[in-house]
């Protein structure tokens, strides 16, 4: 369990932070960065429950605790050394991909087919879920990014594509199963 005692600790105060191993970094690290988006986006998803009930508030608050074993994956960049950890690091696994993955399955079996673009809107609920959508992208991008160079997690990055596909369909399903959806006109204001 952690235990935070104090909240400042000024160990950062150079421009440099610990990862979970206890490396020191930049605070502009590559995988810092892809954590903190990972935190940015679980910030948005707060946002969204405040306007979701039922299922939709309690699957974003599964996606809240996904994002945070997430960034926990993140934070610790010595997979090889998982075996020898005095405590196993915390890491992504397939059967929560698979389950946002039924949760896409399940939602867009209601919708009716788009037949155009849709612009981020219509709700409240529905807009934050598309904002969602595009900070779950840049976070995928960034640990894309950091896997060119560094040694990421494969379940990170699938749950991140999925994520971002979740945002989609439960923004739809936020307009009325897609009856209140904005749709596109392609050159509407020429």
């Amino acid at each position: 369990m952690v235990v935070l005692n104090k909240i400042y600790t000024r160990t950062g105060d150079k421009g440099e932070t610990a990862l979970g191993n206890g490396d020191r970094v930049a605070k502009y690290a590559p995988r810092v960065e892809a954590y903190g988006t990972s935190d940015e986006l679980n910030a948005i998803v707060g946002l969204a429950r405040q306007h979701a009930q039922g299922d939709m508030d309690a699957q974003l608050a599964r996606i809240q605790n996904d994002l945070f074993d997430l960034g926990a994956d993140l934070c610790r960049p010595d997979m090889d050394q998982d075996a020898q950890a005095e405590y196993p690091p915390l890491r992504m696994v397939a059967e929560q991909v698979a389950r946002i993955e039924a949760e896409i399955d399940g939602m867009n079996a209601n919708l009716e087919p788009l037949r155009s673009f849709i612009l981020p809107g219509g709700s409240a609920l529905s807009a934050y879920l598309h904002q969602c959508r595009t900070v779950a992208r840049r976070a995928e991008r960034l640990a894309v990014e950091l896997s060119a160079h560094e040694q990421v997690n494969d379940q990170v990055v699938r749950y991140l594509n999925r994520l971002s596909d979740w945002f989609f369909v439960a923004a739809r399903v936020a307009n009325d199963g897609g009856k209140a959806d904005v749709l596109w006109v392609p050159g509407a204001n020429r």
